[in-house]
């Protein structure tokens, strides 16, 4: 028997939302708060951080059709590609530019969180 529904949205619906927020803020003409190299550092530890907590949220959602190490690599993927993506949507941004550089960083986020879910997966495969 398949997943209800319901329970089927409750396990996708909090990286869509992630990523819906994500967008919002990407498609605003800028979000300098003028605070020089303090905001241009905090902007870049919020891009590692949030798409680390994207692929968290999608391993959770993927993890038990998936088993652990399979659902960190498709959340690692997935959020690597929605990355590339919002920076992509950037370029149409006035004021704004897409960033290979920050998409590395989005990247590395989605990573550090995959790496220690994979491991996860691993531990709890040998036990």
């Amino acid at each position: 028997m398949g997943m209800p529904p319901l329970a089927r949205v409750r396990r996708f619906a909090p990286p869509l939302v992630l990523m819906a927020v994500i967008f919002f803020f990407s498609h605003q003409p800028s979000l300098d708060s003028g605070l020089g190299s303090i905001d241009l550092i905090g902007r870049k530890i919020v891009h590692f951080l949030e798409y680390a907590l994207l692929s968290f949220l999608l391993w959770r959602a993927l993890e038990p059709d998936l088993g652990a190490r399979r659902a960190a690599l498709v959340a690692f993927l997935v959020s690597s590609a929605y990355a590339a993506t919002d920076e992509f949507h950037q370029t149409f941004i006035e004021g704004r530019r897409g960033s290979p550089v920050d998409w590395a960083i989005d990247t590395a986020g989605a990573a550090a969180a995959a790496l220690h879910l994979r491991d996860r997966g691993r531990a709890g495969a040998a036990a």
